[in-house]
C-alpha cells in the first residue's frame, strides 16, 4: 500500500454526463472513495483541473490574453477544489484547501511544510490554484506538488483504465499497457501527461499511474497495489 499518494483529477470528468459544470453524483462518488482511502491511513494531496468551467487556452483562441485566460482557468480550479473539499467534509472526511497564490479566506497559500502538516493530520490535502503561473498546466502542477511531497506515486483520475495503443475511445482494436517506461512513453508519443509533466516526473523518479476514477472503490484498489490502470516508471 503506498503510503502518500498525489491524485490528479480532471475538471472534465467532474461534468459526468453534463456538458458544463460539476455533477454532483461524481463529485460524491469522487470524494466517497477519497476518504475511503484516507481512512485507511494513506496520505492524500490533490490537484483538480478546471476544464469542465474554463480553460485557458480555449479562451485564448476566443480572443482573450493568455495570461489572463490562464489566470481565470486558476480560478476554475479553485471552485471546483471547494467543492471537492464540502464534498469530502459532508462524506465523513477531514480536508484542507491550500491554494497556490493568496486567496484568503477561502484557503491558505500553500507552501510544501502547510501540506505536509496537514496530511500528517489526517487531512486530505486539496491544492488549488495550478502552480499560481499562466502557461503551465494543472498536469505540471500535480507533477510539481509530487515531486515536492515526495510522494510514493502520482494517481491520474481519468475516465479510461489505462493507456492505450490509441484511443480506445475511437479505436476499437487499441490494446492497453500493464506497464511502460518513460522513455517507452516518449518514443510512442503517448500523451500520458503533457510534456513539461512528463519530464518533470521522469526527472525525478516519481511513478505515474493512469487508472479510471470513475468506476467506484479503483481508488482502494490503485493505493493498496492492485495491478489496475497503467504505471509508468
Amino acid at each position: 500500500m503506498y503510503k502518500r499518494i498525489l491524485l490528479k483529477l480532471s475538471g472534465e470528468a467532474l461534468m459526468g454526463s453534463d456538458r458544463y459544470g460539476i455533477n454532483t453524483d461524481v463529485l460524491q462518488s469522487y470524494a466517497a472513495q477519497i476518504v475511503e482511502v484516507a481512512s485507511m491511513g494513506v496520505q492524500v494531496g490533490i490537484v483538480i483541473g478546471g476544464g469542465n468551467i474554463f480553460r485557458g487556452l480555449s479562451g485564448a483562441a476566443q480572443g482573450f490574453d493568455r495570461v489572463r485566460g490562464d489566470q481565470m482557468g486558476m480560478l476554475a480550479t479553485v471552485i471546483n477544489s471547494i467543492a471537492l473539499q464540502s464534498a469530502i467534509e459532508n462524506a465523513g472526511g477531514k480536508a484542507k484547501l491550500l491554494t497556490a497564490t493568496k486567496m484568503s479566506p477561502v484557503g491558505e497559500l500553500y507552501t510544501r511544510d502547510r501540506a505536509l502538516e496537514a496530511m500528517s493530520q489526517g487531512q486530505v490535502c486539496i491544492i488549488a490554484g495550478g502552480t499560481g503561473n499562466p502557461f503551465f498546466t494543472t498536469d505540471t502542477a500535480s507533477a510539481l506538488r509530487g515531486v515536492e511531497l515526495q510522494v510514493d506515486v502520482l494517481l491520474k483520475g481519468t475516465r479510461v483504465d489505462g493507456i492505450y495503443t490509441a484511443d480506445p475511445e475511437k479505436d476499437p482494436t487499441a490494446t492497453k499497457f500493464a506497464e511502460l517506461s518513460f522513455d517507452e512513453c516518449y518514443a510512442r508519443k503517448l500523451r500520458v501527461m503533457d510534456l513539461t509533466a512528463f519530464a518533470l516526473c521522469g526527472e525525478n523518479a516519481l511513478p505515474i499511474v493512469v487508472f479510471d476514477m470513475n468506476t467506484p472503490g479503483n481508488l482502494k484498489r490503485v493505493a493498496v497495489g492492485e495491478g489496475i490502470g497503467t504505471i509508468v516508471k
